[in-house]
């Protein structure tokens, strides 16, 4: 999306590993001001700078932007959306069911690998 093409279209964004349908309110030639709508991807827990390390410095709590946050992004984060727009308070339950989800499923392959190691380390004899 350019620049030109802002002004109340309904767009997708990126925002500090949230995903978000808003509407593009405002812009500069830099960036765009978005008021968020719903949330389709809810941002990452934890130090950005040290993805998975549970033992960072600071272990932040990342919270999703708000029903009509308004938020400046830049251009490059900012694609047309086409669809259906879903409640805000359903699609942030949906956001973070699945995140939940995903964190549930590495933490369970995590185990998994443990378990292995813990097989070979007995088969090399160590």
């Amino acid at each position: 999306m350019n620049e030109a093409e802002a002004g109340s279209e309904i767009v997708k964004i990126s925002y500090k590993t949230g995903v978000y349908i808003g509407e593009a309110i405002d812009r500069d030639d830099r960036r765009a001001l978005v008021k968020v709508l719903a949330v389709l991807q809810h941002p990452t827990q934890g130090d950005l700078h040290s993805s998975y390390d549970p033992d960072a410095a600071i272990f932040h709590e990342r919270r999703a932007l708000a029903y009509t946050e308004k938020v400046w992004v830049p251009w490059p984060t900012v694609d047309r959306y086409a669809g259906a727009i879903p409640d805000y308070r359903e699609s942030l339950r949906t956001a973070l069911d699945r995140e939940q989800e995903r964190i549930d499923r590495m933490r369970r392959w995590a185990e998994l690998c443990l378990r292995n190691l813990d097989t070979l380390r007995k088969d090399y004899g160590m």
